[in-house]
């Protein structure tokens, strides 16, 4: 079963081929994915690589954990599986601002029509 290694404070000019290389020096890596801007495109500085063995991922991190790439010592340890996302923090009910009052205020103080005019 494949190991998902996280790997932290990546220089931004570190490529997929880098990490490659670098973790395919302590076993098989199955995949390498940095993780870019959704606007910019520019990498935020992280990613992972995973690893066909567990024991190569174990290695891999105990071998790179504060090692140099390219200027910055890497952080590297086992991804934790993404939290739950809940849906947006919005409660249900509208506005959130609470019901309107019988007289027509709420929303501007009163009647519409403020100089009793009528139409």
């Amino acid at each position: 079963m494949a190991t998902k290694l996280f790997v932290g404070n990546l220089s931004f000019n570190a490529t997929t081929a880098d990490l490659e290389a670098l973790f395919g020096q302590a076993g098989t890596v199955s995949s390498v994915d940095i993780i870019s801007d959704k606007f910019s495109g520019q990498s935020r500085g992280f990613g992972f690589v995973e690893m066909d063995n567990p024991q190569e991922a174990q290695a891999a991190i105990e071998r790179f954990n504060g090692s140099d790439l390219q200027g910055r010592a890497l952080t590297v340890n086992e991804a934790r599986p993404r939290p739950e996302r809940t849906g947006g923090g919005r409660s249900s009910g509208g506005y959130g601002g609470g019901g309107r009052s019988s007289s027509g205020g709420g929303y501007g103080g009163g009647t519409w029509n403020k100089r009793g005019d009528s139409l």
